[in-house]
């Protein structure tokens, strides 16, 4: 068992788990990714690790509530247990040889994107951030990521924090600027992470991905996560989730992620429907 021992509310759908998991904790990397259980019944759900803290032997998971595991996740308490976590899975980035580099996070992306910032930073390279919201209510790890990085600039869709405009908007304009990046690492929405990746390409800078939105079993097996990169068939839980943004198919990614949404939505229903007749009879 693996007893919660943090919980925090992030903003309305997003929430923060420190995780007693020791083991995990001394050899999770940036990128790497966990598989939990909630319960017997449960499904085995994968999670990129947003942090880590060997000396108290915690792993920190954020996550959006999209569906009806990640609805009893967001339920339990400081003090609670998880049946499984299992990891680290997956490849760590890997960064090569950098000088300066660019982290961009959409969304709650920004808690996958955040490992990267604080390892870039702490091998000594300069690091920029951009972090992407819709509006200021939904801000997440800003003081966070200001430890983490030399420039961190925050934009808004509807302007209400930080600069209006998308990521891709200030990414191009710091490259106009005469920012000369080594790397730029976007991890978020998958459209996101395609305009990115066209914002980059003309530069030839290096683009790394984040594919882990579509990954289901967390071991290739199942052959959910597959995707193709270069013309080739890979599998972002075991050849990834990092892949080059420049080769990824992006449509036809687009369309594997969008096959669970009737049965997430059905699952959110369902889950609500049992909480409010719980909550008549008890």
């Amino acid at each position: 068992m693996y007893k919660i021992v943090k919980r925090q509310q992030l903003n309305s759908t997003v929430v923060r788990l420190d995780v007693e998991a020791p083991f995990v904790a001394k050899k999770v990397k940036a990128g790497q990714f966990i598989i939990l259980r909630i319960d017997e019944q449960g499904e085995r759900m994968p999670l990129t690790v947003a942090d880590a803290d060997p000396k108290t032997g915690t792993v920190t998971i954020i996550f959006q509530i999209v569906g009806r595991t990640t609805m009893l996740l967001s339920q339990m308490k400081e003090g609670d247990s998880l049946l499984d976590f299992v990891g680290p899975l997956g490849k760590a980035t890997e960064f090569g040889d950098v000088k300066k580099a660019c982290v961009v996070g959409g969304g709650v992306g920004n808690a996958i994107a955040y490992p990267s910032a604080k390892a870039l930073h702490k091998a000594g390279v300069q690091v920029d951030v951009i972090a992407g919201f819709r509006s200021k209510d939904i801000v997440i790890l800003e003081e966070e990521y200001q430890d983490v990085c030399d420039h961190l600039y925050i934009t808004t869709d509807d302007g209400t924090y930080g600069e209006k405009g998308f990521v891709t908007n200030k990414l191009q304009s710091l490259i106009d600027e005469g920012n000369e990046y080594d790397l730029v690492i976007a991890i978020g929405p998958i459209p996101m992470m395609k305009f990115v990746s066209e914002v980059t390409k003309p530069y030839h800078i290096k683009t790394l991905v984040s594919l882990n939105p579509i990954m289901i079993d967390g071991t290739g097996m199942c052959g959910g996560c597959r995707v193709t990169v270069g013309g080739k068939i890979k599998f972002a839980c075991v050849d990834g989730p990092d892949f080059d943004g420049h080769q990824v198919d992006y449509e036809e990614l687009m369309k594997r992620n969008s096959t669970y949404a009737e049965f997430e939505a059905h699952d959110r229903e369902h889950c609500r429907m049992f909480q409010s007749a719980e909550k008549e009879v008890f």
